[in-house]
């Protein structure tokens, strides 16, 4: 049994000189669900286009079996091109090997399925081991493919990609072991974050109120940042870098804010006596009003945006993308309220500006 996934060479956007002459690319596998080996053939090899040709098709072999198997899927990347040549945006596809056993029986159907069952902790461990092998190396194991700046960021951000590593693949139990290990370790590191932060704006001098909207607000927020961003580039959609970013703020309101308060209100409930001043939870900054007015001015002035991009044909009928310069002076506006609301409630911190 064979599989095959056609990846274009668009000799227009990728050959500078359009398809003449001799070039080649090479290509390799990578395991994902399925495994190499057991259900495919691995391969690392070198394609080569001839003076005029501009596709070609990679095949690779599948292993076939008479197990019930799900589905499984592999990656193949492109990746060294020669002669002056350079890979488009697709350097990659996922070849997906479709189950085509039929069995009748029941019986059957229960072994398969327990077949299935043992397969996917086999998976789980390669892959596992795959994610520390990935972490440990540079640039995940691709050195003829890595830069300077591979190397300075492996060498940076070591700890971070070990401690990651040890997350389980989605494989194990559902998917749902990795998402309370995933929540965890966002956790422990949000929290060691929001710290730091903390340590550094008493070193510098600056309030606390100042200190959480800058400092801790950036540390915090620039994971959902990036997600937001990888969301906006791989989906379809504006769906999922929007409704992360309402979502993560909802969490934090709601959760991150009222847990604690909660907590710290039924403490001192049960501590002090109901007469005692120390009994009530009393937020002290008096600066915390205006940043949240200034905040919600921004915030409805950002629903504005939105609405005016998802109703205006300069600005393609969408939230995100259309138009560049449409897109740009959205964004320009976007960090201009950040500046603005980041100035003006630390002014009004320290008092430099009041509306009293």
């Amino acid at each position: 049994t064979w599989g095959s996934s056609r990846i274009p060479w668009w000799s227009g956007s990728h050959r500078n000189d359009g398809c003449d002459g001799r070039i080649t690319v090479k290509y390799r596998t990578k395991d994902i669900t399925a495994l190499a080996g057991k259900d495919y053939e691995a391969r690392d090899e070198e394609v080569e286009f001839t003076h005029g040709e501009v596709t070609k098709t990679i095949q690779i072999p599948l292993n076939d079996d008479d197990v019930f198997n799900e589905d499984k899927i592999f990656e193949v990347t492109l990746y060294d091109p020669t002669a002056g040549s350079s890979l488009g945006k697709t350097k990659c596809t996922i070849v997906t090997i479709l189950n085509d056993d039929d069995y009748q029986t029941l019986i059957t159907r229960v072994a398969n399925l327990t077949s299935v069952n043992l397969d996917k902790l086999v998976i789980g461990k390669e892959s596992w081991k795959q994610q520390f092998e990935e972490a440990l190396s540079v640039n995940g194991g691709q050195l003829e493919e890595a830069e300077t700046i591979d190397f300075v960021l492996h060498f940076l951000t070591f700890g971070w990609k070990v401690l990651f590593a040890c997350v389980p693949p989605a494989h194990m139990a559902s998917g749902w072991l990795c998402f309370c290990v995933s929540l965890g370790c966002i956790g422990v590191v949000t929290a060691l974050i929001g710290d730091l932060a903390t340590v550094l704006g008493l070193l510098i001098g600056l309030k606390d109120s100042v200190t959480a909207i800058t400092l801790v607000a950036l540390g915090t927020s620039l994971p959902d940042t990036f997600a937001s961003k990888v969301a906006a580039i791989n989906e379809d959609s504006a769906d999922a870098a929007i409704g992360n970013v309402t979502g993560s703020n909802s969490v934090n309101v709601f959760l991150g804010l009222g847990i604690p308060w909660l907590i710290a209100t039924i403490y001192k409930a049960f501590t002090y006596k109901s007469g005692d001043k120390r009994s009530r939870f009393v937020v002290d900054d008096k600066s915390l009003p205006f940043a949240i007015a200034l905040y919600s001015i921004t915030a409805i002035l950002t629903l504005l945006l939105l609405t005016w991009r998802r109703y205006s044909v300069k600005a393609g009928k969408a939230e995100l993308g259309g138009d560049k310069t449409v897109a740009r002076i959205s964004s320009l506006f976007c960090l201009g309220m950040w500046f603005t609301y980041v100035i003006c409630a630390s002014l009004y911190a320290y008092e430099i500006i009041s509306f009293d």
